[in-house]
Parts: C-alpha cells; sequence; structure tokens
C-alpha cells in the first residue's frame, strides 16, 4: 500500500521546489546498490519523480538491465532537513519523456546542456519519508 501523505504537505512541498542536489540508489545487477548524485524533479499530483541522465550512464544501465518495475530510492539533505522517495523506476527515451524530464528538470535546477543520449528517468512513488523546514 503506498505510503504517499507528504505529498500534500506545504512545507514537505516547499523543500522539494527548492534546489537540493539528490542521491539515487539503484540496484547493480549482483544486487548490491549504486548511489550516485542526480537532480531529481517531484510531481506531487502524479505520484512521480523525473530526472535526466546519459542512457550510458551506470544508473540508467542498472535500470535497464533490471527491466520494468527496478526499485529506486531518492534522498536530499539540507542540515537537519531531508526527505526521500522511494518506487519503481522507468529509462524512457521516447522525445515526449525526455522532453518533460529536461522542462520539469529546467524549472528546478538549470536548462540542461545537449545530450543526444539522454534519457528520461521516472520513477513511480510507492513511498515518501522525510523531515522538512516549516513552511513559511
Amino acid at each position: 500500500m503506498p505510503r504517499l501523505e507528504l505529498l500534500s504537505d506545504p512545507a514537505y512541498l516547499a523543500f522539494w521546489r527548492a534546489r537540493h542536489l539528490c542521491s539515487v540508489s539503484t540496484p547493480r545487477p549482483d544486487g548490491t546498490l549504486h548511489v550516485t548524485p542526480m537532480g531529481i524533479v517531484l510531481d506531487p499530483d502524479a505520484g512521480r519523480a523525473w530526472g535526466i541522465t546519459s542512457r550510458t550512464s551506470v544508473k540508467a544501465r542498472n535500470l535497464m538491465a533490471a527491466g520494468a518495475g527496478a526499485p529506486v530510492a531518492v534522498c536530499q539533505i539540507d542540515g537537519r532537513h531531508w526527505a526521500s522517495l522511494e518506487g519503481v523506476a522507468e529509462v524512457l527515451g521516447d522525445e515526449a519523456s525526455v522532453r518533460e524530464a529536461e522542462e520539469r528538470y529546467a524549472v528546478r535546477y538549470k536548462v540542461p546542456r545537449p545530450n543526444p543520449q539522454r534519457v528520461a528517468l521516472r520513477i513511480t512513488l510507492n513511498r515518501v519519508l522525510g523531515k522538512a523546514p516549516e513552511a513559511s
């Protein structure tokens, strides 16, 4: 059963709109975890998160090797405040998905540099956790 209550918390959502890099954990083929920094954007209305990466990155290769529904965890930290997302990830290479991920990324971070190998990482959330600063 998904635990997504924090997606309606204004303080939690504000923390996800602020610019923070995240760590993303993906499963390697041998079952161990690969952890790497990444920009992730939360889409609370859809219960999803988005990122962009190169199709040749380790995280993308791990997720593609795991197949549809690979587990992934994302965490961002700022001092004593933190927020994490857990769900299942898909690596999408179609133009519409990549464009959507790039547009979302540009709002939270910056316009990404061109990359012909770019893919979108779309995470369907099943749990969100965290301790965000109080909304002001």
